[in-house]
């Protein structure tokens, strides 16, 4: 359920002999950000490098990383990292402080030189998952010497303005079947969120719209996830959705890829093709899917794969 909800609104060891072709991931623990903060690599031995940055942000996608990899670990050394307070980074230990966008940013340069550092390569190629998307633009922007390429799904370009879309087609929704609990509820929420329980109201009508309603059993478990993740996160994620990259990044001085569900109302398709087209890159693609929506790395897992091998590799690696 966690994945459910945020896919659709993320003891310092050097590394050991690598074998070609592992079987199962391998995983270390890097000092980043002064806390021990876990990595998952799989693949193939002198591969150029692919980092996955997740979504949420808190949510972990190094359990799923078999589904959306396992054709690019023929070609690449794949790397998951479990950011701060996410996955297996928050079972080792939690942040020391307090999150902003400033530090987890800060992780996400001082993890990419590492991880170069210790594959001993130059630069690497960077995937990026909504919240990730965030995080990767940065990279893009400030050191795009260090990547090959970047690759954005699902990305969060203006958000306050995708918020607000949904928010408002949700109502019109509500009124439309004169849905009165759904106008009560959707009625509370304001964009950017002070509160879970407005998280909660817009995610739920959502999921309902796109036909996918949350099971009552589950409200209990979903409103203390929430709860917590916004105790966490909310202020973090309010400062990441102020940020409107039409006017703050017009322009990167890498290849960028953009990837994208026409269905996706959470980070909204349209707002991101339109970035796509202002936006000025050495080199640049999109490749947009009918049907899927938020979750397109996982919902079209092969097809994303043959992408990334037969069109992006080829016209980027140097």
């Amino acid at each position: 359920m966690k994945n459910k909800i945020y896919f659709s609104l993320f003891n310092l060891l050097f590394f050991t002999t690598f074998l070609s072709a592992q079987t199962q991931p391998q995983y270390d623990t890097l000092s980043v950000g002064k806390i021990k903060q876990i990595i998952s690599y799989k693949g193939t031995k002198d591969a150029p490098i692919i980092l996955f940055l997740h979504g949420g942000p808190g949510s972990s996608r190094m359990n799923q990383a078999e589904t959306f990899s396992n054709e690019l670990q023929k070609h690449f050394m794949v790397v998951q990292w479990d950011q701060r307070d996410a996955g297996r980074t928050m079972a080792l230990n939690k942040s020391t402080v307090p999150n902003t966008l400033q530090l987890v940013e800060n992780d996400t340069y001082e993890v990419i030189t590492q991880l170069l550092k210790k594959f001993n390569k130059k630069k690497l190629y960077l995937v990026g998952e909504s919240w990730g998307t965030v995080l990767g633009f940065k990279m893009a922007e400030k050191h795009p010497e260090l990547l090959h390429a970047y690759i954005a799904f699902s990305p969060v370009v203006n958000q306050t303005k995708s918020e607000q879309i949904v928010l408002d087609k949700l109502i019109q929704n509500a009124k439309e079947k004169q849905n009165t609990e759904a106008l009560k509820e959707l009625k509370t929420v304001k964009i950017p969120f002070d509160n879970s329980d407005q998280i909660y109201y817009s995610r739920k009508w959502m999921f309902d719209y796109d036909g996918q309603p949350f099971a009552a059993k589950d409200t209990a478990v979903v409103k203390q996830y929430l709860k917590s993740w916004s105790d966490n996160w909310l202020p973090t994620w309010n400062d990441a959705i102020k940020q409107n990259l039409f006017v703050q990044l017009p322009k990167v001085k890498c290849p960028v890829y953009f990837i994208l569900g026409e269905k996706d109302l959470q980070t909204n398709f349209t707002i991101a093709k339109e970035y796509y087209t202002i936006l000025k890159a050495p080199k640049k693609q999109i490749y947009t899917f009918k049907d899927a929506g938020h979750s397109v790395l996982t919902e079209k897992a092969a097809e994303v794969q043959k992408i990334i091998i037969d069109d992006i590799l080829p016209n980027t690696k140097s």
